[in-house]
């Protein structure tokens, strides 16, 4: 019978041995941090991911505690060119390995190529899979045309005409020198 593990409370050395696996398809409405990028829409929209949980070199001194994570979903953003929604296709596949406390994990996070984490018995894996659908949103989303044509203001007819009409700052200026 196969062990069942809460992904809010997961205790991720007996996640490890147990070769344990957790994957669960929810509305990106239940993701607080997700949906505030989204500026409310898509909370009914799916977001799938899984996690295998990997013992390493169990007879050793040191054995290893793993976990494999791959998540996915699509979110509507706003598009940094129009300003119009675009749905941005999200995916994530990382592996992070668990090592006893913090301070050993941030010494070794930079010199590894996985991601360290420190062991834990009450790991938020959700919240997990949160951070990392985050930090592979795009910096700047866009569309790959946008649906329609992105009105700049300099060189349209309108926004010369308005230029035109105004005073040049630096004639401005000149006049309030004294003697002048």
């Amino acid at each position: 019978m196969a062990k069942e593990f809460d992904a809010h409370r997961l205790d991720v050395r007996r996640f490890a041995e147990a070769a344990g696996e957790i994957s669960a398809e929810d509305p990106v409405g239940r993701y607080a941090r997700l949906m505030a990028e989204t500026e409310g829409r898509g909370a009914d929209w799916p977001l799938r991911w899984t996690a295998q949980g990997e013992w390493r070199h169990p007879g050793h001194l040191y054995p290893q505690a793993w976990i494999h994570l791959k998540a996915h979903t699509a979110l509507p953003l706003v598009c940094q060119r129009c300003l119009a929604p675009v749905e941005v296709p999200v995916a994530v596949e990382r592996s992070f390995r668990f090592v006893a406390d913090e301070a050993t994990a941030a010494a070794e996070d930079d010199e590894a190529e996985e991601d360290v984490l420190a062991l834990s018995r009450a790991f938020d894996l959700v919240e997990l899979v949160e951070d990392e659908l985050l930090m592979a949103l795009p910096v700047s989303p866009r569309h790959e045309t946008c649906p329609e044509p992105v009105r700049l203001s300099a060189g349209e007819p309108e926004f010369e005409a308005a230029l035109a009409e105004r005073d040049n700052p630096f004639a401005a200026l000149a006049r309030l020198k004294p003697g002048k």
